[in-house]
């Protein structure tokens, strides 16, 4: 069966269900989803019986488009919107997508539109025959979602061609039915840092992640070993990313430079937090005077190439795959990848980083899939002296820290990631603050920490519980605490510095740059001054340097001038904040995944970490397990 004999069937089973008076006048791939154009969409969306009917038929996911012929003027339609929009929700901007014919509406509390109101939308459709499309009004401006927003929108054109080109490769008719399943191992096996897995079948080509190295120079060790003879990107059908450290997909951009025009899958808000870290990850390079391998074209071609899918959202991403996300309870937006291979045939579960342990920030990770043959499973605290302290020991030896670098007139430095870390401090400091833990003292937050904050806030759906419920039905917002000042991009830091007790919230986590290295250089002779790692320090960075008691440190000043840094402040890491599960979470995941995996494979991990964590595994749980190395191929079926 050729493609269009594909599409032919579609068409011809569809049609055998829509009423004629739907007057159906096109249906086309649009990606994952086969879009019905319709005269008379109201008939569709009237009766839902029809489109599950039809999902139910051919096995796809359906999106019923009016005709453009039939859609309300502009204006006009723009003047129905204000009219139907309920009086206690508050509308933000109003914008229309003509490729698509959709209408983007931006209200406060899209929830309550959506579910107490969703006849409204319905009303919408029907008076203009644009389809509503509900997106959140920010509580706080975020350049990167603006940006984003105004990227697709203009251009729409382009993404629609691109979606039924991408639709053509995922519906294209199977050839080899031989159930044959291996993976590919092109970074982050035996280490931290570039995770890359490519997933093969005898149909298709995935890409699982796809980040850099940091901290580590320009090298072959920075980077996916992208040049293995197994990986060939004209064959590749997909990109999954489970979530935005750059460590997963710092690397992306890269397959767009040189000729991958395929779709790249991940949660609406890595999509938006990848961005915004790829971008900072070019300006870091630029600055430092290093070589980037991408420019901000590509990027942006990443960004139109992306297709957000929710949490729980079944897709088909190939011929012989379906890719479903988890929560994965790392930092927002991160997800576990779960590959439905074959009819059956294999199920793949791919941890990427998660927290099996609930934090202020997020729920804890998911544990129950429909079916798991194989695990692949980070082992970042794997070893048997990784027990971190809990949560509530981590919070309380932060504030007791903070208190006494406050007592002798010092100030705090807190590294952070600007995504995930730097938001659960907050959250713990404002707690702090309310319940008088701590004096009422400023804290400075500097670097990315501002726009991931606005981000979080953008999307408080996929935060923890306790934290949405505080957000959309109490109407109290943790991050907008007035003692949270943010730093203008050129602000004077030695004024801050010289001023009186304070915390600095500031990246990069590890040192290896951002206004954190900066602060630090100004704050690590003055022995009154303290600096608590809260993330992981990755060997070879300054971070890890520092933790290890370094006292010394040749730096280049701003001068361009190298001198030696005496280190006299405190140093403390606490490590209970990791948004990473030690090991107890991984043996209480192990314990608790259902099903029962039959082969689990340990990344993530420096190399005796993962050993041993397989091994613990392999005895306790009677799997058998693998810890590969870089450019290994493992048969999983």
């Amino acid at each position: 069966m050729m493609l269009d004999d594909v599409l032919v069937a579609i068409r011809e089973a569809i049609l055998k269900t829509v009423p004629i008076s739907a007057r159906i006048t096109r249906i086309e791939f649009e990606g994952p989803e086969i879009a019905i154009y319709s005269a008379n969409p109201t008939v569709l969306l009237e009766d839902d019986s029809i489109i599950k009917k039809i999902a139910k038929v051919i096995k796809k996911r359906i999106i019923v488009r009016s005709d453009p012929k039939i859609r309300l003027p502009k204006d006009k339609a723009e003047e129905v919107v204000k009219s139907l929009i309920p009086s206690e929700i508050s509308l933000g901007g109003i914008a229309f997508d003509e490729e698509f014919g959709e209408i983007i509406i931006e209200v406060d509390k899209p929830g309550i539109l959506i579910s107490k109101f969703g006849d409204v939308l319905k009303q919408i459709m029907a008076m203009t025959k644009w389809r509503p499309k509900v997106a959140r009004k920010p509580p706080k401006r975020s350049i990167t979602i603006e940006w984003i927003n105004k990227l697709m929108l203009d251009e729409s054109a382009m993404r629609k061609k691109m979606l039924r080109t991408i639709g053509s490769r995922i519906h294209r008719p199977t050839i080899l039915k031989t159930g044959e399943v291996r993976i590919t191992c092109l970074g982050g096996f035996r280490e931290v840092g570039r995770s890359a897995i490519l997933v093969e079948t005898s149909e298709s080509s995935v890409l699982l992640d796809c980040g850099v190295k940091t901290g580590v120079s320009y090298s072959i060790n920075e980077f996916p070993r992208l040049d293995a003879s197994e990986f060939d990107i004209e064959r590749l059908d997909a990109v999954v990313i489970s979530h935005a450290h750059l460590d997963h997909c710092g690397f992306l951009p890269f397959l767009f430079k040189y000729g991958y025009e395929g779709p790249v899958y991940c949660t609406k808000p890595t999509r938006d937090l990848m961005a915004l870290l790829q971008i900072d990850y070019l300006e870091v390079a630029a600055k430092e005077g290093s070589l980037t391998p991408y420019s901000m074209r590509d990027v942006r071609e990443a960004l139109l190439h992306t297709i957000p899918l929710d949490y729980g959202e079944v897709t088909d991403i190939a011929p012989d795959i379906r890719l479903t996300f988890h929560n994965s309870g790392h930092i927002l937006g991160s997800a576990m990848v779960h590959l439905h291979i074959g009819e059956g045939a294999h199920n793949l579960v791919y941890t990427s980083d998660f927290k099996f342990g609930k934090t202020r920030l997020l729920e804890p990770a998911t544990y129950i899939f429909p079916r798991v043959e194989t695990l692949i499973i980070e082992s970042t605290y794997g070893a048997p002296s990784d027990i971190l302290p809990q949560r509530i020991e981590a919070e309380h030896q932060l504030i007791e820290i903070i208190s006494q670098t406050i007592s002798r007139n010092g100030k705090v430095l807190i590294p952070v990631l600007s995504v995930g870390r730097a938001q659960e401090i907050m959250l713990v400091l404002n707690e702090a603050f309310s319940m008088k833990y701590l004096p009422e003292i400023p804290v400075y937050i500097e670097g990315m920490v501002q726009e991931a904050t606005a981000i979080h806030m953008a999307y408080p759906e996929n935060l923890s519980r306790i934290l949405r419920d505080k957000m959309l039905h109490e109407g109290e917002n943790p991050f907008n605490n007035e003692l949270f000042k943010l730093v203008p991009p050129r602000a004077e830091r030695e004024e801050i510095i010289e001023g009186d007790p304070c915390i600095i919230i500031a990246t990069s986590g590890m040192l290896t740059g951002g206004p954190a290295l900066e602060y630090f250089k100004l704050m690590a002779p003055d022995a009154r001054n303290t600096v608590i790692f809260v993330a992981y320090q990755i060997a070879g960075t300054l971070g890890r340097r520092v933790v290890s008691g370094v006292k010394q440190i040749p730096i280049v000043n701003r001068y361009g001038k190298s001198e030696i840094i005496q280190v006299n402040l405190r140093v403390h890491s606490i490590q209970g904040f990791s948004g990473h599960s030690d090991r107890r979470q991984l043996l209480g995941f192990m314990k608790r995944i259902t099903p029962k995996p039959e082969k689990v494979i340990v990344c993530h991990g420096e190399e005796a970490k993962s050993v041993n964590l397989a091994e613990t595994f392999r005895q306790l749980f009677k799997v058998n397990t693998y810890v590969p190395r870089n450019l290994e191929t493992v048969r999983l079926k």
